[in-house]
């Protein structure tokens, strides 16, 4: 870890569902303590209206949260790179910590298919933010 504040990045190949919700959650959690990116290598237009939709439920509002197309330089700045299946579209670096994150895609869901990924990414941030206190 660099000095300071810690840094996660989350990706997945439209930053539109998996990794906004994702980053939602770890700011909605961590606050300050934490910062925090998404991106994707193919990013959509838009967020995902349902999984807007599904973070406004349980009060983390993303609405104001545009994909993202991402950087050699946001995985070199990040601490955390915590990919959603986006393959090798990642760029590796020595000395980060990786994780993968096998997550169903909300693309095309409703929303009662979209709450139980919500769900579980919400538990993953949980033990992500215990892990980098």
């Amino acid at each position: 870890m660099s000095s300071g504040t810690p840094s996660v990045l989350f990706v997945c190949v439209h930053n539109a569902g998996r990794s906004q919700m994702a980053a939602g959650f770890l700011r909605h959690l961590a606050g300050e303590r934490i910062e925090v990116r998404s991106a994707g290598s193919m990013p959509a237009e838009e967020i995902n209206p349902v999984a807007v939709a599904a973070m406004a439920e349980v009060g983390v509002d993303i609405t104001a949260e545009q994909p993202k197309v991402l950087t050699t330089e946001a995985v070199q700045d990040s601490d955390v790179v915590i990919t959603m299946g986006c393959g090798d579209a990642c760029p590796f670096f020595p000395g980060k910590r990786y994780e993968d994150w096998k997550l169903e895609d909300p693309a095309g869901q409703g929303i009662e298919a979209v709450r139980p990924i919500r769900d579980e990414i919400r538990k993953r941030i949980e033990d992500l933010v215990e892990s980098l206190r």
